[in-house]
């Protein structure tokens, strides 16, 4: 990507820090790295390693640095995944994600609000490293089969088979989503008032028949370690929760993952946060994150973008 004759492009990045570069990219670089892995300590990890990398680059012999800065942490996300994914396989109980809060633009883009959901990167989870990494590069963000050729280091005929096995078992797992909305937070609200007051039936009303219940506790708290599945059950385990022994709870409605979700404190710590995945005003999903290794960012709002040019 050097050239003895730097575009336009080169020229007026030239004017600018290496540091200055990598900021105004960051929002890129960091929605990809996330997508990839699903971690967000992880991907500051990789993010740290990118700008080390990048610092080592003169900017004006870069003709795309936006691209260039992509193909880093593609490459480092995908390899710090293939490490991830082995330790994953030894995880104790249920994994999700790692929460991010976001902010209600992200929702606007129903493509980037849904590929960061918590049921899209439970699906993605699924994938081998090579077909996620391709995956996201080309569904959500729109590289080209030579780009993600040039970003995975495989071959464009080799990216192109990858990406069609990633979108046919993507397409048969994926759920229905519906991004955070106003009617998604009354139902929200509506379920606190149930859950604070006891009313079994009333969380039962607000839940589809297929609902489903994670929780992570990542083995350093006590949670479920298995998925809870059905009104009935799911709302017991809510009541469950509610009546526990958290003292000073707070909670706080916030949007986490292009999704409705609640942070829960006991005297100013942050215990759990809850997410909630809903469609057509019931929800369908909860998603219960415990494991304090996951929640010291969660309570910090992370700028993502998708646009790549």
């Amino acid at each position: 990507m050097s050239s003895s004759e730097p575009s336009s492009s080169a020229q007026s990045s030239s004017a600018q820090s290496s540091s200055e570069i990598f900021t105004e990219h960051r929002p890129l670089l960091f929605t990809i790295v996330y997508e990839i892995l699903g971690s967000a300590a992880d991907t500051e990890d990789v993010l740290q390693d990118s700008y080390i990398r990048w610092s080592q680059v003169d900017p004006a012999e870069v003709d795309n640095p936006r691209a260039y800065l992509a193909r880093i942490a593609s490459r480092l996300a995908l390899n710090h995944l293939r490490t991830a994914q082995r330790r994953r396989e030894d995880y104790p109980g249920n994994w999700l994600p790692e929460p991010i809060q976001t902010a209600s633009d992200v929702s606007d883009d129903a493509v980037l609000a849904e590929s960061v959901s918590i049921a899209m990167l439970l699906v993605l989870e699924t994938l081998s490293p090579d077909e996620r990494a391709v995956f996201v590069l080309h569904t959500v963000f729109g590289y080209t089969f030579p780009e993600v050729a040039d970003m995975v280091g495989k071959t464009d005929v080799a990216v192109r088979q990858i990406a069609h096995r990633a979108k046919a078992h993507v397409q048969a797992r994926r759920r229905r989503f519906q991004p955070e909305s106003r009617t998604a937070t009354e139902v929200v609200e509506k379920f606190f008032a149930a859950a604070t007051s006891g009313d079994i039936q009333g969380l039962m009303d607000l839940m589809s028949p297929d609902v489903v219940e994670i929780s992570d506790g990542g083995g350093h708290v006590s949670a479920a370690r298995r998925p809870v599945l059905g009104p009935e059950r799911v709302a017991r385990f809510v009541l469950g929760i509610a009546r526990g022994e958290l003292a000073e709870p707070t909670f706080e409605l916030t949007t986490c993952n292009a999704q409705p979700a609640m942070l829960v404190r006991s005297r100013g710590a942050l215990e759990f946060v809850l997410l909630f995945d809903i469609v057509d005003n019931v929800i369908q999903g909860l998603y219960a994150v415990l494991n304090p290794e996951k929640l010291a960012t969660a309570h910090l709002s992370n700028p993502l973008a998708r646009d790549k040019d």
